[in-house]
């Protein structure tokens, strides 16, 4: 089942949508649930019944209900959230950015995993421009894989925290490079650094993954497109040290999750460097280790990138991402 939501001047989270799984046309879905966290808020009662829209849409048998499915014309699936935890669970992609500034990675980075709480009331739309007040911020775009959790309960184990998980989308967590250390250096974490993130046009079902989910890691290469030309395609499941599951175990150690959680894998990143990278960022670390300096510039105003995800077919999976940088 493929969701999305569609904007609208009379709600700030969107009107539901079911979309076909080609996404070539969709449904409203308000006769079930009004928006896609309402769905969430009572999952196993409203899941159902959205599955059934879902399959009268893919048999084509709601011809007189649907219309043309525009990514410009949605917003983010969830376009605010109770709560986005982001976490880095690519270890070799911290490795390879701490070791170009000369900084040891501490070993229990490889045991516990990494997680910031990002900002969730303004994600932006998955082809919406990224608003930047300055070039000189270091604008940088990362291509991850995000969950949206139902609610989780405290204290749960990586091995039940699987069944919590509903939904995937991408997403690019937007960061502007040259405000993180002094940030940092504070010793509070992000805030102006990781403006607001937009996700992909659609969210989807374990389901839509087929054999790629293994109920811990998603088996597929995610791409993206700098200025139209390719950047890379790491696949996600190699080299996950922490799986999503841990990831929902990690967020949930000291609090409960609402329905709605959004959790992120981190830059996707492969140890094996041959399939490019999943950020500017680690492409001019890459580029510190081999030629002393880095080459490629972080994006400016103007500056479009894509992000997506294709199945073994070649499927569009969850729609494009695609924005162009612009000024504030």
């Amino acid at each position: 089942m493929k969701l999305a939501s569609l904007k609208s001047t009379k709600t700030r989270d969107g009107v539901l949508c079911v979309v076909h799984q080609d996404l070539s046309c969709a449904v409203y879905a308000t006769d079930i649930t009004p928006t896609l966290q309402a769905a969430l808020d009572n999952w196993c009662v409203i899941a159902p019944q959205l599955e059934a829209l879902s399959a009268e849409l893919n048999a084509d048998k709601l011809a007189d209900k649907t219309f043309r499915f525009d990514p410009v014309l949605y917003a983010s699936p969830l376009p605010r959230a109770y709560q986005w935890a982001d976490g880095s669970a690519y270890v070799n992609h911290v490795e390879l950015v701490r070791k170009a500034r000369g900084a040891e990675l501490p070993d229990n980075f490889w045991t516990d995993p990494l997680m910031y709480q990002g900002g969730s009331d303004t994600f932006i739309g998955p082809c919406d421009p990224i608003l930047v007040g300055d070039e000189d911020f270091g604008i940088d775009f990362e291509a991850e894989i995000a969950i949206i959790t139902d609610d989780v309960p405290m204290g749960v184990p990586a091995s039940e925290a699987g069944q919590y998980i509903r939904l995937f989308m991408l997403v690019n967590d937007v960061s502007l490079r040259n405000l993180i250390p002094n940030e940092l250096a504070k010793g509070f974490g992000f805030f102006h650094a990781k403006p607001s993130s937009s996700f992909s046009p659609v969210a989807i079902t374990p389901d839509e993954l087929g054999v790629a989910w293994d109920n811990e890691r998603v088996h597929l290469p995610l791409c993206s497109y700098l200025n139209h030309a390719f950047f890379g395609k790491p696949n996600a499941g190699i080299d996950m040290t922490f799986s999503f599951p841990q990831l929902i175990e990690h967020a949930a150690k000291t609090r409960a999750l609402a329905a709605g959680t959004i959790i992120g894998s981190g830059t996707v990143s492969n140890l094996d460097r041959s399939q490019g990278s999943s950020c500017i960022a680690e492409k001019r670390m890459l580029e510190i280790l081999e030629h002393g300096q880095a080459e490629h510039p972080y994006m400016q105003f103007g500056d479009s990138i894509r992000i997506e995800m294709l199945d073994n077919e070649g499927h569009n999976l969850f729609g494009s991402i695609k924005q162009m940088i612009q000024k504030a």
